[in-house]
């Protein structure tokens, strides 16, 4: 069954009175070259297990059942085991669960379906939810090698950006502290059925063994807090943004930063994890 091709698709869904939800963010991929190439990107071999999100139709399914020792796929949408059922016969390397990635005790899910394998997490994430789904993932410490995801392109940019360009958000802090990312290649909208309105891009996380800094009394809360503050009002410089945002005087705020030898105009995107670890003691010492 070829599903990258649009009247198999759509025969599919007919036959199982299946339509794509807009809820649940559903574009499927019709360009034969991508899921390939998701799959290569990932570093996937029989020695893996893969955790997949919403495998929709199973077209990325596929090319990490025939990679990889195992294939765990997770998905929220009801509708779509029997499709599943029927698309990935063949493989008996696949378990589907059928649930939401967020509610799911992953670590015990992870020990229960791969052991000690490495694991991969692979998904053609859908845009409203990218962000919790990766930072779950990231946040929960997961015995996972690697993430190989396709995104909104603009969410890809921002994810990969460095701390301490212009590009940089807070969740691009977020994910440099707890990977190191790599923005691989763009897929346009022609490439899914139905046509997003915006670019895709696929990126890929490689796990950290420890995160890239070692924050202060190891108050990853306080860190992590303390950069979304200074995000939450970009335009304005990271003393104002950081008073607001944590509610403290502004005169602080200043004082921390000079203490941790930092320039009192510094907007957020220029500080780098380095400085707000810096930071985050002079406040805790002020």
């Amino acid at each position: 069954m070829n599903l990258t091709d649009i009247s198999t698709i759509k025969t599919l869904c007919a036959a199982h009175g299946f339509s794509l939800s807009k809820e649940f963010g559903q574009n499927f991929i019709v360009n034969p070259g991508i899921c390939p190439k998701i799959a290569e990107a990932a570093g996937i071999d029989e020695r893996f297990g893969v955790l997949e999100v919403g495998p929709g139709v199973g077209v990325l399914t596929k090319e990490l059942a025939r990679r990889a020792k195992k294939v765990v796929a997770v998905e929220v949408d009801k509708r779509l085991p029997p499709l599943l059922e029927e698309t990935m016969a063949d493989y008996d390397n696949f378990k589907l669960i059928l649930n939401d990635v967020l509610k799911v005790d992953l670590k015990a899910l992870l020990a229960e379906e791969f052991g000690g394998k490495p694991v991969a997490v692979c998904a053609n994430l859908p845009y409203y939810i990218t962000s919790p789904i990766l930072m779950r993932l990231l946040e929960e410490k997961l015995p996972i090698r690697n993430i190989t995801v396709m995104v909104q392109k603009e969410a890809a940019q921002r994810l990969c950006a460095a701390p301490g360009t212009r590009d940089a958000g807070a969740i691009s802090y977020a994910v440099a502290y707890y990977a190191e990312p790599k923005l691989l290649f763009s897929v346009q909208p022609g490439s899914f059925y139905p046509a997003p309105k915006v670019t895709s891009a696929v990126i890929r996380l490689d796990v950290r063994k420890k995160p890239a800094v070692t924050v202060p009394n190891g108050d990853e809360a306080a860190f992590f807090a303390l950069i979304r503050a200074a995000f939450s009002q970009r335009r304005k410089t990271a003393a104002n943004a950081i008073a607001n945002g944590l509610h403290l005087p502004k005169a602080q705020v200043i004082s921390a930063l000079q203490a941790a030898g930092l320039d009192e105009r510094s907007r957020p995107e220029q500080l780098t994890l380095e400085n707000y670890c810096a930071l985050q003691t002079a406040l805790a010492n002020i």
